[in-house]
């Protein structure tokens, strides 16, 4: 089952600005990288693969974990992701880290090639979960680990709501199915232990990781930020008049405020952890 194209379209079209801002969402989402390593139990020498990786994170943040004698792949559907984490690689001398275009229910890998597998945020996308975690236990070593972040409610992370909400006073906004591919898929406590227990992995645990999205800029920064990784909102802000679009900005940065200080923005956030063995 291949990616919905208007997803693909979506992440296309946003992959310039990921790249753009790597350093920043790295910094932002560095304990959800830590917790997967630590979930996964990665260390150094290992063979390890993040799947959906996007732009190259945390694949190259892991990269540096596993060193010179270790491995690290990431894959994305979406070539111009891929593309950009190649860049990046190259520009941080990560010889190390190696990106590969491809769909999670069709990983390019044989049998039982990873010591670890993660992916951070990616899950959520998949055409088919139970297919994508299927795939990634095939390459999993037996006995070794698999873990996944997805994003718990939307309620308790403002980084995300508080622009969706202004946002959505000026235009309309269906409500989302919740199967469908979208940040808040997996939000509900056990709805994605169940998948991992369908596709068949050994002793699935789900933990919450309450932390902190921090980044050192100003709230004019955060709003380009959001607007840059979000093709949604800048597709909604597109259909507005530039009357409009002034207003929505002076109402989220006077939002912004409540989570800014001197040493820039910080946000709550609260995301689920999951992890589990590939069957010995």
């Amino acid at each position: 089952m291949q990616p919905d194209q208007e997803i693909i379209n979506r992440w296309t079209n946003s992959a310039p600005f990921w790249e753009k801002n790597h350093k920043i969402i790295r910094q932002m989402f560095a304990p959800v990288a830590q917790a997967l390593v630590d979930d996964a139990q990665i260390s150094g020498r290992q063979k390890v693969l993040d799947v959906a990786t996007g732009p190259g994170e945390p694949a190259l943040s892991l990269a540096e974990i596993v060193g010179p004698e270790g491995k690290v792949f990431g894959v994305d559907p979406i070539p111009e992701m891929i593309a950009g984490a190649r860049r990046t690689a190259d520009r941080l001398g990560l010889n190390n880290a190696t990106f590969e275009v491809a769909s999670a229910d069709e990983l390019p890998f044989p049998d039982a090639t990873f010591d670890a597998v993660i992916s951070r945020f990616g899950v959520m996308f998949f055409p088919s979960p139970v297919v994508g975690v299927r795939e990634m236990l095939r390459v999993l070593k037996p006995r070794r680990r698999l873990a996944l972040a997805v994003w718990a409610s939307a309620v308790r992370n403002p980084f995300h709501y508080v622009l969706s909400q202004i946002i959505d006073q000026y235009v309309e906004s269906p409500p989302v199915d919740p199967d469908a591919a979208d940040a808040f898929r997996f939000a509900g406590s056990g709805k994605l232990l169940e998948i991992l227990s369908e596709a068949g992995v050994t002793a699935p645990i789900e933990r919450v990781l309450q932390f902190k999205i921090e980044a050192q800029i100003s709230t004019e920064e955060f709003w380009t930020l959001r607007c840059e990784m979000s093709e949604a909102f800048r597709g909604k802000l597109a259909s507005l008049s530039d009357q409009v679009r002034a207003e929505i900005k002076r109402r989220a940065l006077e939002a912004f405020r409540e989570y800014s200080s001197e040493r820039g923005m910080s946000f709550p956030a609260e995301v689920l952890i999951l992890s589990g063995e590939a069957r010995q």
